[in-house]
């Protein structure tokens, strides 16, 4: 396994972070403590949820990922050794069993997130508290134009920062970060927390892929400079690099075979796009899921990349990408297909 700085931390995080996203869904109690037993023995000392999780978001699943978690956290014991991350849920018309619904990055909204994730995690402090999505109507989740939207109601961010500052100084959480973040948003919680002495934020966790490159256009640079890496997820766009979708198939138990909501993954432009990507990487006698997580692990901004599995098998597929070599000729063939299928997955 090979680490990185988080951010201006002396923190090291693994090149490949944990994601659990199918605790509770896909993956039961017993599955999600084997994939973090093998993952830590791979050298792997960081884990990524959120208190919405597992995916899809249901009502009668909420935080079970954390609770998974939290069990093996229990029973593992060896807690200063790992970085815990996990988000606090925006805005969202379709999370209204949470919190009644009414959510927010205010006071009332983190604090008790903060307090119910530290419940289920068992443990005293989180160390990366990420704000899973942008207080305000912008452009996130597949969404690449902006529209403005007139009167809404939103937290302003100097406030969500002076909340996440007073948790810090409880001891509740280590470090902030943010996540589904535009250029601006980003910049604008960077600028507040150097004016206002508040937490800065380590890291930002958006979607970045083969098939999905758009954080090169206006966060890339900011993330290289300011110091506050990416943590991608998506690296697999949902398992479609893989090559396993291609010509109509539908896995059992696949995650597209399963969920309708990850549809902007099943455009003919992706198929196409995935059709090469698949076909490079079998020319070049690479297998390509490891093709495409060892493209956004070698990207200079990227901190960690974050990859998910539902079987043990898929996981130490993942997890040997860390020693896949990308040579000159593949790193080309890649630009190539990409300059003719550009980002056909935002």
């Amino acid at each position: 396994m090979k680490y990185r700085p988080l951010g201006h931390t002396d923190i090291k995080v693994s090149a490949l972070c944990l994601g659990t996203m199918t605790y509770g869904e896909q993956n039961s109690e017993s599955e999600a403590h084997a994939q973090l037993d093998r993952a830590v023995d791979a050298g792997i000392n960081f884990i990524d949820t959120a208190e919405m999780y597992p995916v899809p978001p249901k009502g009668n699943t909420q935080g079970l990922t954390e609770r998974y978690i939290g069990t093996w956290l229990a029973r593992q014991g060896q807690r200063d050794r790992l970085i815990i991350a996990t988000k606090v849920a925006g805005p969202a018309d379709w999370l209204s069993y949470l919190r009644d619904g009414n959510l927010h990055l205010d006071r009332v909204n983190i604090e008790a997130a903060v307090n119910e994730s530290l419940q289920r995690l068992q443990t005293d402090y989180i160390d990366i508290y990420q704000l899973h999505w942008p207080d305000r109507s912008t452009n996130y989740f597949g969404k690449l134009g902006y529209q403005a939207v007139e009167s809404e109601q939103m937290t302003p961010i100097l406030e969500t920062l002076q909340v996440l500052d007073d948790l810090k100084k409880a001891g509740k959480i280590r470090h902030i970060g943010v996540s589904n973040e535009t250029p601006w948003g980003l910049m604008r919680y960077l600028h507040l927390a150097r004016e206002h002495d508040l937490p800065r934020a380590v890291s930002i966790q958006n979607p970045y892929n083969l098939l999905n490159r758009t954080f090169e256009i206006g966060l890339a640079e900011i993330a290289h400079r300011e110091g506050c890496g990416l943590l991608a997820y998506s690296p697999m766009a949902f398992g479609v690099l893989s090559g396993k979708y291609l010509n109509g198939q539908q896995p059992k138990g696949a995650r597209l075979t399963l969920f309708d909501r990850f549809d902007r993954y099943s455009n003919p432009q992706v198929q196409r796009a995935t059709e090469e990507y698949v076909g490079l990487a079998q020319q070049e006698g690479l297998n390509p899921a490891q093709m495409a997580l060892a493209y956004v692990t070698s990207r200079p901004f990227v901190t960690s990349n974050i990859i998910g599995a539902t079987s043990l098998v898929q996981l130490d597929e993942n997890l040997e990408s860390i020693n896949t070599s990308l040579s000159k000729e593949v790193l080309q063939g890649i630009e190539a297909i990409h300059t003719q299928q550009p980002n056909p997955a935002p």
